[in-house]
């Protein structure tokens, strides 16, 4: 090569080439990430949107020419098709059974009655709230009665529905009371180890059907302690157990998990269900926060019954973005 000539496209680029490959093996191996810190599951409730650095790449690799770093995207763009590929198709299909929709109302919500509105207009069977207030459950109370003869609330979770209920009970998934400095960091109703989920059973023309709502423990970027999700990964492994000894074979788990189905967190709960919206999706279906989705934290997970179909409904006043799933027997 003659002095001050460019190098080949093949050996231009390899700072490019070497982070194209590098972010291939980041999703490949996430699952092989240590959870020091919450880093793992950090990692993998925003894996999705890894993806976006492949045209960033892209753009450099194209700007410098370099055939080797566009040959190292191949591997970041094969893997995150084969995790995320068949979530971008539709798969909902017509019909069901029965229409469920899940709702973290949020506590700082300044129009609940016009929140419950929003929620009985959506044709909704079955309705699960989470984040209800003393003060708001009244509201939620007298708006939804009309389209839903049937209610039970345990501590900040409800669930409304147009059929019978019964077998109504607590599950154990609160937080126990902490010290410390990580205390300073919970609200009132974390502190407070206030119920935060409930089971019951919904009786349908087909058969009982065991409903569970729950919201877990809030996840937080700490300035010591990094991705802290001490809180909510034993309330999952608590909502496991109970999902476990559960002796009905057609359940739904609805409510606010504060994570989504890809982080390790939640294996005792996704071992056994499975997620409507991955079954029977069209996209990711992003609920939180409402003002610019950017993680699925809101769920609808079933076993043995069928998910025909999975959508996110419109913004309320809350900070959450309402999800649904029609299911069939």
């Amino acid at each position: 090569m003659r002095s001050g000539a460019r190098p080949e496209p093949w050996k231009r680029g390899p700072v490019l080439a070497t982070l194209a490959l590098l972010l291939g093996l980041l999703m490949l191996l996430h699952a092989r990430i240590p959870n020091t810190g919450g880093l793992g599951s950090l990692m993998e409730t925003f894996l999705p949107w890894f993806g976006l650095l492949v045209p960033v790449l892209l753009a450099g690799a194209l700007w410098r020419r370099s055939a080797s770093a566009v040959a190292a995207l191949l591997l970041p763009v094969t893997v995150w098709l084969s995790l995320f590929g068949e979530v971008l198709a539709d798969k909902s299909h017509p019909g069901g059974d029965l229409t469920v929709v899940s709702h973290n109302v949020g506590a700082g919500n300044s129009d609940p009655a016009g929140t419950a509105r929003d929620l009985a207009a959506s044709g909704a069977d079955v309705l699960a709230l989470e984040e209800i207030t003393p003060q708001a459950q009244v509201t939620y109370e007298q708006e939804l009665a009309k389209t839903y003869p049937y209610h039970v609330v345990r501590g900040t979770v409800g669930l409304w529905s147009r059929l019978p209920l019964s077998d109504t009970r607590t599950v154990d998934v609160a937080m126990p009371g902490m010290v410390g400095p990580l205390a300073a960091n919970l609200s009132a109703e974390e502190k407070a180890a206030t119920p935060r989920a409930l089971r019951t059973t919904v009786a349908t023309d087909r058969g009982p059907l065991a409903v569970y709502v729950a919201h877990l423990g809030s996840v937080r970027l700490m300035p010591r302690g990094g991705f802290w999700t001490d809180q909510r990964d034993d309330g999952a492994h608590a909502l496991g157990k109970a999902l476990a000894a559960e002796q009905n074979e057609r359940v739904v788990l609805l409510g606010d998990l504060n994570g989504t189905m890809d982080d390790r967190a939640f294996a005792d709960v996704t071992s056994q269900l499975k997620s409507a919206q991955e079954a029977a999706g069209n996209g990711f279906g992003f609920s939180w926060p409402a003002t610019f989705p950017v993680a699925r934290i809101d769920q609808v997970l079933v076993r043995g019954v069928e998910p025909n179909s999975s959508w996110v409904l419109p913004a309320t006043g809350s900070d959450h973005l309402p999800v649904a799933a029609r299911i069939s027997w």
